[in-house]
């Protein structure tokens, strides 16, 4: 077991496995040589788990590991087809759980996932990347709740019958378009009630402070870093952070080197020092409690130096450098996360 077992906020592979014919559910028990996660591999690196996002790619389109985003904004997806794809990579996480003789659990309460962090289970919490596949009446919602849906997000970056996401424009701010439709409010409301947490990672402004309006529960941002370093529209603005902080939120740093960066390049040629950098303003501005790792593994270009989860051992060598000592060490990796979802799950 690690000293610092790390509970992440996002990753995709889940779109890896779907979207690679050589890549079987069963291969996540092998080290492999591409791609960031697979057990061995985040077991050398002390990573517990993590956020398991099912994302839908458009269709016939691949996104390569890595590949610049496109700066327009998508266009919206079918519901048939958005909800057959979720279903197939929903599926793979739960064979993986299946085939993993006890290694690997999929979460649905937070004593079961501090449970799989004390005795070293690998944890996963399934995660929507984007509402496309529920429907306006929330009639889905329910059902994949009861499948272990646990966390979603309204948007991945293009728009859905709830609400609105940003581009991949650099530098740009994050207040573009209109806020929450009526059904993306009716969604919150519902998510609270269930208790599925909501991720405010490429919802625009207008959309964020809907939430904030309309949400009982903590904001959260679970792989999304600090506009005023990396002036994305997929960062946090300071005021965004200042409400994140007031409902005893959270913010997972994302390892995309065009979040990270000042110049916004897509370069894995990227010192850990800017990471630090960004943890640093973070646990400065929204606390010691409220920050974590959301590292879009398999989803981005990473810096060289964690370019695997085997890697993440030196980014803890690089906070420790930097001064983070065992206690705030161990709320960055995990404890945060574990303490946000208590807040936020019904059970």
């Amino acid at each position: 077991m690690s000293d610092y077992p790390i509970f992440d906020g996002h990753n995709d592979t889940l779109l890896q496995i779907y979207q690679n014919d050589d890549f079987l559910h069963t291969d996540f028990f092998t080290e492999r040589e591409t791609g960031h996660i697979d057990l061995p591999r985040a077991k050398q690196g002390g990573l517990a788990g993590g956020f398991f996002a099912v994302f839908i790619p458009n269709k016939k389109k691949k996104i390569a590991p890595g590949t610049k985003p496109d700066p327009q904004l998508p266009k919206p997806l079918d519901l048939a087809y958005a909800q057959q794809a979720t279903m197939a990579m929903a599926s793979t996480l739960f064979r993986i759980e299946a085939d993993s003789d006890g290694q690997v659990k999929v979460v649905r309460t937070a004593d079961e996932l501090q449970a799989c962090i004390d005795d070293g289970t690998f944890a996963t919490i399934l995660h929507f990347e984007g509402a496309e596949a529920i429907d306006e009446d929330l009639h889905a919602l329910d059902v994949f709740y009861q499948a272990g849906l646990r966390s979603l997000g309204i948007v991945w970056s293009r728009p859905t019958a709830f609400g609105y996401g940003v581009p991949f424009r650099f530098p740009s701010t994050p207040d573009i378009g209109d806020g929450l439709t009526d059904a993306g409010i009716r969604l919150v409301k519902r998510c609270n009630e269930l208790g599925i947490m909501l991720d405010l990672s490429h919802l625009n402004e207008k959309g964020f402070w809907d939430v904030a309006k309309h949400s009982d529960a903590p904001l959260v941002a679970t792989h999304s870093n600090v506009h005023a370093l990396c002036p994305t529209p997929r960062n946090l603005t300071d005021k965004q952070l200042d409400a994140i902080k007031e409902s005893d939120g959270m913010v997972g740093l994302n390892f995309a080197t065009g979040f990270l960066r000042e110049d916004g390049k897509w370069d894995s040629d990227t010192p850990l020092d800017v990471m630090v950098k960004h943890i640093d303003y973070l646990v400065e501005r929204v606390g010691e409690t409220r920050v974590g790792f959301g590292s879009d593994y398999d989803g981005a270009r990473v810096p060289e130096d964690v370019g695997s989860a085997a890697k993440l051992p030196n980014l803890i060598q690089a906070l420790q450098d930097a001064g983070y000592g065992d206690e705030l060490l161990q709320k960055i990796t995990h404890q945060n996360w574990v303490r946000v979802l208590r807040k936020t799950w019904k059970s």
